[in-house]
Parts: structure tokens; sequence; C-alpha cells
């Protein structure tokens, strides 16, 4: 397989990055399976992800996507566990793109290091807000139906990236947008929820100068 140029090694690495802020237990599952049964041929300069391929890295991300995957599927353990990994996801894509940058070039894995943190964590903040008004629907049908699209997602669009890098910059464009909205949707509803409540409060208040009748 011919080495790709830096550009569509930091499309890759971007689009990976972005993925595990969704899923990073399944970026780290379905990347170590298909290396490990041959499913995605992995050129030289990314022999650092190999690690991902080993039967104890596979078992302990194998249960951790199970277990992800079944509470992402109940509300309010979703929107708990959504909290606990907004410190786990980034630096997990930032190792994820730290590890598929040539260690040969120390400058460009300091800068993939930092995007990846930074990108994990803008798609990390876009599925849980969007999540968060989700989860916030009484039906679970709707909750379990967002949850599963995002699993296979996730798993299919990290296939396609490491299958062909060109394609993984578009896919990290997607993403992108996709997260940027995802966060303005977020803040628009948050604000029309809680913006209100000041206005209803100061319209309850008796004006200056305006008697109130005694009860």
């Amino acid at each position: 397989m011919p080495t790709p140029g830096i550009d569509e090694i930091l499309a890759l690495a971007a689009s990976v990055s972005l993925l595990a802020g969704w899923r990073l237990y399944v970026c780290v599952l379905a990347t170590g399976l298909a290396m490990r049964f041959g499913v995605v041929p992995l050129p030289d300069h990314l022999a650092a992800l190999r690690v991902l391929a080993s039967p104890w890295v596979i078992g302990v991300a194998g249960i951790a996507a199970v277990a992800e995957f079944l509470a992402d599927k109940v509300a309010w353990i979703d929107s708990l566990w959504d909290a606990v990994h907004t410190f786990i996801r980034p630096l997990g894509g930032a190792m994820l793109a730290l590890a598929i940058v040539d260690p040969g070039n120390p400058q460009w894995q300091v800068i993939a290091f930092l995007l990846g943190g930074s990108a994990a964590l803008l798609a990390h903040g876009g599925k849980a807000g969007a999540r968060a008004m989700v989860n916030a629907s009484p039906e679970p049908f709707s909750n379990i139906a967002v949850s599963s699209v995002e699993d296979v997602a996730s798993s299919g669009l990290l296939f396609l990236a490491f299958h062909n890098p060109v394609t993984a910059g578009g896919i990290a464009l997607v993403l992108l947008a996709i997260a940027f909205g995802l966060l303005l949707l977020a803040r628009h509803v948050l604000r029309r929820l809680f913006g209100r409540t000041p206005a209803r409060v100061d319209s309850a208040r008796p004006q200056s100068g305006q008697i109130i009748p005694p009860e």
C-alpha cells in the first residue's frame, strides 16, 4: 500500500479523532479487529496502531464498548456517561491521532495531538448536547434510535476512513459540520428554555407606581 501524504494522514487522524468523540471504545475495538483479521491493511507509517490488535486491548475495548452500548440506550445513564467521558474521549482522540502520525516527525505529532484532542472534545460536546435534548423526552424510543444510528455511523465511517485516506478528509469535514451544528442547536434550545424565565418573573412584578389591591 503506498504511503499517504501528510495531508491524507492528518485527514485520517482528524476523522478518527472526531469519531472518538462519539464512540471512543468502538473506534479502538473496530480498528483492532480490522487490523487483526486483515480487513484494513495498514501501511508502515501506522505501525504504532498495531498495538490495538492485541487480544488484551481488543478484550478491554470490547467490554467497554458493550458497556457504552448498553449505557447509551438509557437516558439518565447516557447523560452521566457523557459527563464522565468529557475528559476521557478528548484524551483518547488525541492518543489515536498521535499514533496515526509518523513518529519520525515530532512537530506533526504535537500538532496531531493538540488537534486530535480538540476535535474529539468538539465532537463529544456536540453529541452530549444533542443527546441531552433527546434524553429529556419521556419516551425511550427516540433515545434508542439516535443511539443506534451513532453506533452504525461510527463503525461504518471509521472503516471507510481507514480504507480510503482521501475520503477521510471529507468525512472529517462532514463530522466537523455536524458537531458545530449540534452545538448551535443545543445552544439555541437551551436559550429558548431558560431565556424565558426572567421575562415571566419580570411580568409578575408590580410596575413602578402600580397599586396592588388588598386581598
